[in-house]
């Protein structure tokens, strides 16, 4: 895959942050010239997310290391299953080592927990959708995590849709004053989403012609009397204290997006070890 120069700078600060002017054990303890093989392996079962931006920490430190790929993302590994071998300079090897697997374990934790809530609601017409509680300039990596979970991403940032929340509400004097702004200002190809708290507030967003409701911490029953109400005029996404306990009941309820924050803000980094083997 395409890494971004975004994410080549993450990666470069991230490496910047943890070597700092020197690997001081490697270079007390080994011999500058020496070579190593070592394995990428999971030490319990979780979907691999994340494999590219992981070897290319190698990649920018030394771009004579080999790597071999034996499981791609998107598929779920078990405990004790070789994910990819790396080869070249030790010193490199073990320079790039926990920055490489701080990235693997965080975005494979997303894809992980991701998948849970995706097999959660199987069968429904919903889809689980990200947000933008992200970890601060990892987003693009976070992001990926949730599509190779099997998630979908909601907008990337502020800056590539319209949502009009609670405080843009209150800033612009009601939804038919803000939706009417947005309309004016936005081009034709922004779609527009409002967030609203109850059913008073949904019939408002539908008279002033929104595409997509957020339905913000509704209880299943106001929730399946939003989707009568909207009848299909606009999309409908639930929001607000999702868990993989009651996200199969929030689908049935007929919405079409669940956004959940914990993908990206409550995930557990799986564990996975950088082994030399040689």
């Amino acid at each position: 895959m395409d890494i971004s120069p975004d994410v080549i700078n993450v990666i470069q600060g991230a490496l910047q942050e943890d070597i700092g002017y020197e690997d001081i054990t490697t270079s007390l303890l080994i011999p500058e010239g020496n070579k190593s093989k070592a394995h990428f392996i999971a030490n319990e079962s979780f979907v691999l997310a994340g494999l590219p931006f992981a070897l290319e920490v190698f990649q920018l430190l030394d771009s004579s290391i080999m790597s071999k790929i034996y499981r791609r993302d998107g598929t779920r590994v078990k405990k004790g299953d070789v994910i990819a071998e790396i080869s070249g300079k030790t010193h490199n090897i073990l320079k790039g080592e926990r920055v490489s697997l701080n990235i693997l374990q965080r975005l494979s934790g997303i894809a992980t927990l991701t998948n849970i809530y995706v097999e959660k609601i199987k069968g429904s017409k919903a889809k689980i959708v990200d947000t933008r509680k992200t970890t601060p300039c990892l987003r693009f990596m976070e992001k990926y995590a949730v599509r190779v979970g099997g998630g979908y991403n909601h907008r990337f940032g502020l800056f590539d849709g319209i949502l009009i929340k609670d405080n843009h509400i209150k800033a612009a004097g009601s939804i038919q004053k803000a939706v009417k702004a947005a309309k004016k200002g936005g081009h034709h190809l922004l779609r527009i989403e409002v967030e609203v708290k109850n059913l008073r507030e949904l019939k408002e967003a539908i008279a002033a012609g929104v595409d997509i409701i957020m339905l913000d911490n509704m209880t299943i029953p106001e929730m399946k009397e939003a989707v009568i109400i909207a009848g299909g005029k606009a999309l409908l996404e639930a929001s607000g204290n999702m868990k993989p306990e009651n996200v199969g009941e929030v689908a049935e309820t007929g919405v079409d997006l669940i956004s959940v924050g914990a993908l990206t803000h409550s995930s557990s980094a799986v564990d996975i070890s950088l082994k030399i083997v040689e």
